[in-house]
């Protein structure tokens, strides 16, 4: 704007009154932000502090309150930049097992022994699934099933002997050196 030094005078007063006018409102916006009073007010002060600086980078009076409200938002930003702590992570002491590599050996594991037991036929897979993972007794699997005692001791068996041998084979394969996929459970 160019405007006489008279009016320009004027029309910064106006706008520092209607800055000051603003103040409650940006102060009520930060508390519900942070819901730390003192840090509302400082970023209350902070905003007031700069708008008034920059009062001439205010381009359409009729926007200034989104105006404030970007001033407040960079404050906020700001305040968590200067905030945020740094811990350097070759410092830091893993107590957890759980390491990606762990979980990566994990979900190979389970990814491989879950495509050795779908490749079982499915009286030897519900066999062994009822036994090995739930932890059913062949009695209790018999009568799930309905079948003899002796054919879910038969399919268990089998189902053993082939996974067992699916595993052996994928490991010949990938000629990894890796510890057993499989224990016996029972």
């Amino acid at each position: 704007m160019n405007l006489n030094p008279l009016k320009r005078l004027c029309y910064e007063r106006e706008l520092r009154n209607r800055i000051a006018e603003k103040r409650q409102r940006l102060y009520r916006l930060a508390y519900s932000w942070c819901h730390d009073s003192a840090l509302s007010d400082d970023l209350t002060q902070e905003t007031m502090t700069k708008a008034l600086h920059k009062m001439s980078s205010l381009k359409n009076p009729e926007a200034l309150d989104c105006w404030l409200y970007g001033i407040l938002a960079n404050c906020w930003r700001d305040h968590f930049r200067r905030t945020r702590e740094f811990e350097n992570i070759d410092d830091c002491t893993f107590t957890d097992d759980v390491t990606p590599e762990r979980n990566y050996e994990q979900q190979y594991i389970t990814q491989t022994i879950q495509a050795a037991v779908s490749k079982l036929p499915l009286g030897q897979r519900q066999a062994l699934t009822l036994v090995d993972l739930e932890g059913f007794s062949y009695a209790e699997v018999a009568d799930i099933l309905e079948i003899p005692i002796g054919t879910v001791m038969s399919r268990l068996c089998r189902a053993r002997k082939m996974l067992t041998q699916e595993l052996l084979d994928l490991k010949t394969q990938s000629g990894e050196d890796r510890s057993p996929l499989l224990r016996r459970v029972k």
